[in-house]
């Protein structure tokens, strides 16, 4: 404690003094209140030669329930509570100093007096509560003025109270600027009618255009709309709301939940992907921090989307050291570029280096000495494999043989690599090149797993995966956005195709869970991990949902054109293969997968094969080579696109 105490800061003693002050206060008019006529006189030398005891004992008792180090611009119920209970200590004390130390030796009566205690508490809790209360006032009315000097635009929230009053709190607190709420649409019939934090909630989400008229009418135009994580569940109708919005003229922005930022509330514009969701599944964040704080973390293909994703959550989740490992420079400049923006206590290093490069990738892994490793770099691109298919395999396996071979010559605790639903009795050199690596990490983790010796528990290297990310480089949101701007025709390969898509930090979020499962002793079983992705979604949908959420029609503004099927494609993902059972893991949005193994010794056999097949630029040989490892491959035609290459 008395460490603490001298590292307290000017504003610390200020408190500490008020407190100490106001507590000399509340006793000496406690006991003017109930002896003033009654010997009064009398009674105050023994009074002020305790005082001075009893304020000490009060600057500790305040600081033990944090009054002294809480900030009063944030003093909320919680601080109130604790002022209840630093107020009841010093009662007690008093009582125990009136009826055990001072009634028996001194007056032979009791000096103090129940009454005067009671009054004591209550001036106590006053004095300490009102001065605070007070000061946030001043601080919130302040803010207040301030906005309104600024022309602060005039703003309606859309969403529930819950998520309302987080908005509030933010500008009441200053995170957010130049916005002052003038009411609330709510979709529950439970908030309307009230008022939260003193702004009004004025109907349903369906009384927007009635609202904004109203307040048009009084000279008084609303200029800005704020959906808050509420308003874009699917009941709430979002897409409806956010085009009436835009047709009047509002500029809209989104709210990220507490649990999505992890951080003071900041708006957003709001993104088509908002838009087009399953409800996200819920993410235990705290087991994401017992696994990450402190730890030392390589990330590989860290300037990509995944990547940079998987950068910043570990950063948010507290690892003491990460690592970036990017083969693009100015990928990498841009992801180090945002994770030093970020305040954070992790220490981050950029490295470029490419993961085909063997001894370039065990020199920095050895040296960094890891303990977690996320594998994210790969070549993902379906038709561009499909075509340029030795560079998949230089990559995606090579390139993942020696980030795990590194791993484990590192001695890290776990390697996670990021992989695909298209691995899944695959039809693409993507699917193929991933496959084979899940089983080489599947097979090192078995050895492992057998030559455990000791106490300590055998490295993991698991697999997970996971289908289409939205607004990832490369997928057909971002392409989709492209097309629209320029004003069409937007082109879908086939008015049947359908895909599974979930958000870049959703996905991100339930890989780091799922290495945490794998880490856990007793459910160190499964080593290929995939995840839940709701339910599939047409593309010609998602491109005529994105067309009319640009306030434009299908088919008149912009054009939709079917361009056909690309090689290495198939219509609808599959999650499981057929011959791969699944195992539920009692986590939310993952099921463990349990294909089949081969021995690594068998593996790597192969991977001799293929490296002198590569060498040789024999592309038969590769998929030769390929098929017999992964018997499931189906790839119709393959051979005569080879021969024809060759």
């Amino acid at each position: 404690m008395l460490t603490n105490i001298r590292s307290f800061t000017y504003r610390n003693w200020l408190i500490a003094i008020h407190d100490a002050g106001v507590t000399a206060i509340a006793v000496l008019l406690s006991f003017f209140l109930r002896f003033d006529g009654e010997n009064l006189l009398d009674r105050l030398p023994l009074l002020l030669k305790i005082l001075p005891y009893f304020i000490i004992f009060s600057f500790f008792v305040c600081y033990a329930f944090q009054l002294t180090t809480t900030k009063w611009r944030f003093v909320s119920i919680p601080d109130l509570l604790n002022i209840l209970r630093a107020a009841s200590v010093l009662t007690v004390a008093l009582l125990v100093l009136d009826y055990i130390f001072l009634a028996p030796n001194v007056y032979g009566t009791f000096f103090l007096g129940k009454t005067t205690i009671i009054i004591y508490w209550f001036l106590e809790v006053c004095f300490l509560s009102g001065s605070r209360l007070a000061y946030r006032y001043f601080r919130y009315t302040r803010t207040r003025n301030k906005a309104m000097i600024q022309n602060a635009a005039p703003t309606l929230l859309i969403g529930r109270a819950a998520d309302a009053e987080v908005f509030l709190r933010g500008i009441e607190s200053g995170a957010v600027k130049r916005l002052w709420p003038v009411g609330v649409l709510s979709p529950s019939a439970a908030d309307r009618g009230q008022t939260i934090r003193g702004i009004p909630v004025l109907g349903s989400i369906d009384d927007l255009p009635n609202v904004v008229e109203d307040f048009a009418n009084r000279g008084r135009p609303i200029e800005r709309a704020v959906m808050t994580p509420s308003a874009f569940e699917a009941e709430s109708q979002p897409e409806a709301v956010l085009m009436r919005a835009r047709k009047l003229g509002l500029i809209v922005s989104r709210l990220p939940s507490l649990e999505e930022s992890r951080d003071t509330p900041r708006l957003a514009p709001v993104a088509v992907e908002d838009l087009l969701l399953r409800p996200s599944v819920k993410i235990d964040y705290r087991r994401l921090e017992i696994l990450l704080k402190g730890k030392s973390i390589v990330v590989t293909g860290g300037g990509g989307s995944i990547g940079l994703e998987m950068c910043d959550r570990v950063t948010t989740f507290g690892a003491a050291r990460l690592l970036v490992i990017e083969n693009s420079e100015p990928a990498l400049h841009a992801a180090m570029e945002m994770l030093n923006a970020k305040v954070t206590q992790t220490v981050v290093e950029g490295r470029i280096a490419d993961i085909r490069d063997r001894e370039r990738i065990f020199q920095l892994v050895t040296a960094f000495k890891p303990d977690l490793v996320f594998h994210a770099a790969a070549l993902k691109h379906v038709p561009i494999l499909e075509r340029d298919w030795g560079e998949g395999v230089k990559t995606n396996i090579f390139g993942s043989v020696n980030v795990a071979d590194a791993a484990r010559a590192a001695g890290a605790e776990a390697m996670v690599m990021i992989s695909t639903d298209k691995a899944i009795e695959p039809v693409s050199m993507l699917g193929l090149t991933k496959r084979f690596a899940e089983m080489y990490c599947q097979g090192m983790d078995r050895e492992l797993a057998m030559t455990a010796e000791g106490d300590k528990p055998p490295m993991r290297l698991i697999s997970v995966r996971f289908g289409n990310v939205l607004a990832s480089n490369g997928s057909v949101v971002p392409k989709f956005k492209a097309q629209i701007e320029a004003g069409g025709p937007v082109t879908v390969t086939h008015p049947d195709m359908v895909r599974y898509f979930m958000t870049i930090r959703e996905a991100c979020d339930l890989v780091i869970t799922a290495a945490t499962h794998a880490l856990d002793q007793q459910h160190s079983g499964a080593s290929v991990f995939v995840l839940s992705m709701g339910q599939p979604v047409k593309i010609v949908d998602l491109a005529e949902r994105m067309i009319r959420l640009s306030g434009l029609q299908p088919g008149y503004d912009i054009e939709i054109v079917f361009t056909g099927i690309r090689p290495g494609e198939r219509l609808h993902e599959i999650l499981f293969a057929k011959q791969e059972p699944s195992t539920e893991i009692g986590i939310p949005g993952i099921v463990a997968a349990r294909p089949n193994e081969l021995p690594l010794e068998t593996l790597r056999s192969w991977l001799s094969e293929l490296q002198g097949a590569i060498v040789r630029q024999h592309h038969t040989e590769v998929v030769t080579i390929l098929r017999n490892a992964v018997p499931e491959y189906r790839a119709e035609g393959l051979e005569s696109k080879v021969e024809l290459q060759q």
